[in-house]
């Protein structure tokens, strides 16, 4: 039997979640290490992160003697594509093109993420359309 993931996470939640993600296994008082210089939070804020996160889904718990040890759920590149997968659905077809130039344009991009950006595109065009459909039902957006 899986368990569902609570794929709701705060910010805090995503500093702890990142700390597992690099180091594969952790334990509480290394998250909280890792993040001693970025968040000012004392042993027992972290182990309230850690808790969340272990009901939510995200962090499976192991017990190895008198401490337990964290390990991620799901990859961290398959959270974050259903975290934008979940934000493409919630908004008009017609932001798509929008929200993601403001994406590239907040990012910092290496030549070879833009060279990639720019083949994506290239392919993009074979299938593009004059205007974009909206999906959203009438009163939701303003098309």
């Amino acid at each position: 039997m899986t368990t569902a993931i609570d794929s709701n996470i705060t910010d805090s939640e995503w500093e702890v979640m990142r700390v597992v993600w690099a180091h594969d296994k952790a334990t509480s008082k290394e998250i909280r290490e890792v993040l001693q210089h970025k968040m000012d939070w004392k042993a027992a804020t972290t182990k309230t992160f850690i808790g969340r996160l272990v009901k939510k889904g995200m962090l499976h718990t192991e017990e190895e003697g008198n401490k337990y040890i964290y390990s991620a759920t799901i990859k961290e590149s398959e959270f974050v594509k259903s975290t934008l997968d979940k934000t493409f659905k919630n908004i008009c077809n017609r932001q798509t093109g929008s929200t993601i130039l403001s994406l590239i344009s907040k990012a910092t991009l290496s030549f070879k993420d833009i060279e990639a950006l720019e083949k994506a595109l290239e392919m993009k065009k074979i299938d593009a359309v004059e205007e974009v459909d909206c999906n959203c039902v009438p009163g939701q957006c303003n098309c």
